[in-house]
């Protein structure tokens, strides 16, 4: 998996959600509904329950706001029906994008989406058009800064706990897994004490694009964009 670092854009990606805040509290709330809609409000039995409030916790969703999404889905409180959903397209120079969101509103969500990708020298695309060239994988990052960690022994570690792969660079070491292996993994390395800078299920590129800089500046507005949607919970990409 050389060369599919991710973890050059999580400085980045977390500054501009410091400014996006009230949007992505919604965007978490959405996806702690979602989770908790097909696979029931205990997240001890509901791994994907579990995931989305760790990630609400991490971005510092209020307790209740957390609590409320979840009564919510389980029939507890009135509320909007979501339906999670992909679009795929392509961007400048044909970078494949996917588009991941939480809607109630199908047609609504779709003329945001298209309306994006034509603005920005994009098109949108057919299901499957692009999706073959991702893999779904879990992601955690450790931050090297945060601890003094004999690379090898670490790499033994993660193997031992089931991980796939580790890249090291100066910053962090990167852990890659499965998506069926990702929870334990993090847990072993939690229990270890380990502080994670980011842990995700993700989709990871298989090949990756080149750009020139306009077309690179056309990609970011692109992105841009789509993540400003309320509908659009995550937007991947294949551009290096």
């Amino acid at each position: 998996m050389a060369g599919h670092s991710k973890w050059a854009n999580i400085k980045h990606r977390k500054g501009a959600q410091d400014k996006k805040r009230g949007k992505i509290f919604m965007k978490l709330a959405k996806d702690l509904y979602i989770a908790a809609k097909e696979g029931g409000g205990d997240p001890d039995t509901n791994a994907a329950l579990r995931l989305a409030i760790d990630k609400a916790k991490a971005n510092n969703v209020p307790n209740d706001n957390i609590e409320r999404a979840i009564n919510k889905a389980t029939g507890n409180m009135d509320g909007a029906n979501y339906e999670e959903m992909m679009y795929e397209g392509y961007g400048p120079n044909g970078v494949a994008v996917m588009v991941e969101v939480l809607t109630d509103n199908r047609n609504r969500t779709a003329s945001e989406v298209r309306h994006a990708f034509n603005k920005n020298n994009g098109n949108l695309g057919e299901n499957g058009c692009v999706s073959f060239m991702f893999d779904r994988k879990g992601y955690i990052a450790v931050n090297r800064s945060e601890h003094t960690i004999d690379e090898e022994e670490f790499m033994l570690e993660v193997i031992e706990a089931g991980a796939e792969e580790m890249e090291t660079s100066e910053n962090a070491f990167e852990v890659f897994t499965t998506a069926d292996s990702f929870h334990e993994v993090r847990t072993a390395l939690e229990e270890s004490g380990y502080t994670l800078e980011e842990a995700e299920i993700t989709f990871i590129p298989q090949t990756y694009t080149s750009l020139q800089e306009e077309e690179a500046e056309q990609l970011e507005k692109l992105v841009d964009m789509l993540e400003d949607l309320e509908d659009v919970q995550e937007v991947y990409h294949n551009y290096k």
